[in-house]
């Protein structure tokens, strides 16, 4: 797939002005007359991704885009990306003057909406392409978008082609591009190097798709940052089977790797002064013979005791390994990413990234990351008297407390029980359902645009 990019610039480039419906009559006084004559005669109204063509004497002298009423334009990201599809080939120059804010989410939803799944299928891209605006860092929405495309093709790859190896691979190849380092633990080995948790919930699945956990590091200066994902690469639901429903989505089930590799892939490409580490606890949860039971109790790498009371509870109890490993080294912040809870989905849809952290400042850049970016979060909280329902007395933790309450709550305090101190964690849906602006339906990367901008103010960069 060709990576997401800029058109050069050129003098030939057809201007594309952007016009809200309060200034479209005078928007169309500054056209030459026969342009604005046009424009009318189209009944050009200016609404949300609205396009009208205007001819001149050599082709396509000028094209207009709405933005549609402001007091909409909350209602929908990458509004501008709606107009990509509509227009025909060749290189445009976005005019008007847009607000910094939305002329950066204009330019990086154009090149999201250029995303395409093509690994099965031939799939034509659109074929207009825009000039980078005066005032945006190209090279950096090129990067994002570019991490992004990555993890929509890791989430949308079905799981016969995209298992514990596969993602392996995945990771080895953002390593090798970035020279990082990277470590792989497969299979039995897991119980040798004291990581239970991963190796009971994989254990079942066949030889050529053992449990891993993979272990990247990249950078030598700076401070620490640990990024853990999710990898459950297809969720039967164990023996506490899933509803054949609610399995047709369960390739998605490594969202959180996927956006994890996406985002390390965008911080090592814009040369963050920081030290990374990614973590990705990698199995598939599957129906065997030596597939772990509902009332087992296992034992974790911090030596807490895990009673098992759903086997549909598995994301939980190999990222509590992960988080044990990053908490004997040096973490500094360490946030996990994982489609974990249909809670979440419950709480807040599934438009926003939910995130659990105690640190106030962080928990701030966060949300200002998040709405700058056109990537949009929301707090929930780390709900302390809710710590009971994890506790189910017999062991020391319950992975699934019953009653239905609270779930994505006491999923991020049971993740706490293993973190670090400085700890975020998000819950994520990692899917579009169906298609909109620069989000075509099937893998979504979820959180990381808000984490990458909250990282300055984070970490002190």
């Amino acid at each position: 797939m060709t990576a997401p990019s800029f058109a050069p610039d050129a003098p030939d480039a057809i201007p594309l002005l952007a016009v809200e419906p309060e200034g479209l009559d005078a928007a169309l006084d500054a056209l030459p007359p026969e342009q604005a004559a046009w424009a009318r005669t189209l009944g050009f109204k200016a609404g949300s991704g609205e396009v009208a063509l205007l001819p001149g004497e050599g082709g396509l002298a000028h094209a207009l885009v709405g933005r549609g009423k402001p007091e909409r334009r909350g209602r929908e990201r990458f509004a501008l990306a709606k107009a990509v599809a509509k227009l025909p080939e060749g290189a445009y120059r976005l005019d008007g003057n847009l607000p910094e804010r939305e002329l950066r989410e204009g330019a990086l939803g154009w090149l999201l909406e250029g995303y395409r799944f093509a690994r099965y299928k031939d799939q034509t891209p659109p074929k207009a392409r825009l000039v980078a605006p005066e005032g945006v860092d190209a090279a950096r929405l090129e990067t994002l978008a570019a991490a992004e495309w990555l993890t929509r093709d890791l989430i949308n790859t079905p799981s016969n082609d995209m298992g514990p190896a596969e993602l392996e691979a995945a990771a080895r190849q953002v390593a090798e591009e970035a020279g990082a380092t990277i470590r792989v633990t497969v299979g039995d080995d897991l119980l040798a190097e004291n990581f239970p948790l991963i190796h009971t919930v994989g254990r079942a699945a066949a030889p050529h798709r053992a449990p891993r956990l993979i272990d990247l590091i990249w950078g030598g200066d700076g401070p620490q940052l640990t990024l853990i994902g999710k990898g459950v690469c297809f969720d039967t639901g164990g023996l506490d089977i899933k509803p054949s429903a609610s399995m047709l989505t369960m390739k998605k089930d490594m969202g959180g790797a996927a956006t994890v590799l996406g985002l390390a892939k965008a911080i090592m490409g814009l040369g963050l002064p920081l030290r990374l580490r990614v973590l990705i606890p990698a199995v598939e949860n599957a129906i065997g013979s030596d597939a772990f039971r509902p009332g087992d109790i296992l034992r974790s790498r911090k030596g807490l005791t895990v009673e098992v009371n759903n086997t549909d509870a598995e994301g939980r109890l190999v990222l509590a390994d992960a988080l044990a490993l990053a908490a004997e080294g040096e973490p500094g912040l360490t946030v996990t990413f994982a489609t974990l809870t249909g809670a979440a989905r419950v709480a807040v849809g599934p438009d926003l990234a939910p995130f659990f952290t105690d640190d106030e400042d962080l928990a701030t850049a966060l949300a200002r990351g998040g709405k700058d970016w056109a990537d949009p979060v929301w707090r929930l909280p780390f709900h302390e008297a809710y710590e009971s329902m994890i506790e189910p007395g017999i062991a020391d933790l319950d992975n699934a407390p019953s009653g239905g309450m609270a779930g994505a709550i006491t999923a991020a305090l049971f993740l706490r029980r293993f973190a670090p101190p400085r700890y975020c964690h998000f819950d994520i849906f990692a899917w579009s359902q169906s298609n909109a602006p620069g989000r075509s339906k099937g893998g979504l990367m979820m959180g990381a645009r808000a984490l990458l901008a909250a990282l300055p103010e984070a970490l002190g960069l």
